[in-house]
């Protein structure tokens, strides 16, 4: 069966915006707004009508992932930077395939993202609240996985209660990306043979920007 390139680009968009988010709050203590609210309401829609409906159905809210996906795939980019956001990618990958081997975990996560939804009522989804509820969930549900991601910044920053919290949440924005990434037919096999397509495939999306 072809393999639709749109959909499996703009979930590793995902993927990958949700890394470059968790660089900038580890070296800059925060992090581009809109697109951490458009990551973390795509973990409240489980039943998607489509990959683009998972991203609030614009192709600019992951215009930040789609440049951070071309810059993994250009051998050029910067080779520090490039590394630590592919350390974070492929953390995310591993820790999608071992959440994806646990059913338990997986009921577990369901029941806990549903359980947001009554808060949402009385809070921003971007609030204190609902941030730290979901950096609990990542605790509570993906930690016991058995892999750790270690975030790279600045100590002070790091130690931040506040930051560490968004740092989770966004991490967890990223194995729900990865999930919807193998869902549509993404696999670890096309970062090594078909980045070509990829790349220009992001390309093309990012003029729809």
């Amino acid at each position: 069966m072809t393999k639709n390139y749109v959909d499996i680009t703009l979930a590793l968009a995902g993927v990958c915006q949700s890394a470059r988010l968790v660089q900038q709050l580890g070296h800059q203590s925060k992090c581009d707004e809109h697109p951490f609210r458009i990551l973390l309401h795509s973990l409240l829609d489980l039943k998607p009508t489509s990959v683009l409906a998972v991203y609030s159905d614009a192709f600019s809210n992951l215009k930040i992932g789609l440049e951070t996906l071309q810059k993994i795939l250009n051998l050029s980019a910067e080779e520090e930077c490039g590394a630590e956001l592919a350390r974070y990618i492929l953390g995310l990958m591993v820790l999608e395939r071992k959440l994806n081997r646990n059913r338990s975990a997986q009921n577990k996560l369901s029941r806990y993202i549903g359980a947001l939804k009554p808060q949402l009522l009385h809070f921003d989804l971007l609030s204190e609240t609902i941030v730290s509820a979901i950096a609990d969930i990542y605790v509570d549900v993906i930690s016991p996985l058995g892999l750790r991601i270690q975030v790279t910044g600045a100590p002070a920053v790091l130690q931040n209660s506040k930051i560490q919290d968004q740092v989770r949440a966004a991490l967890l924005t990223g194995i729900r990306s990865a999930v919807l990434w193998q869902q549509v037919g993404g696999g670890r096999l096309q970062l090594m043979f078909n980045r070509r397509r990829l790349f220009a495939q992001a390309k093309q999306l990012l003029l729809q920007c």
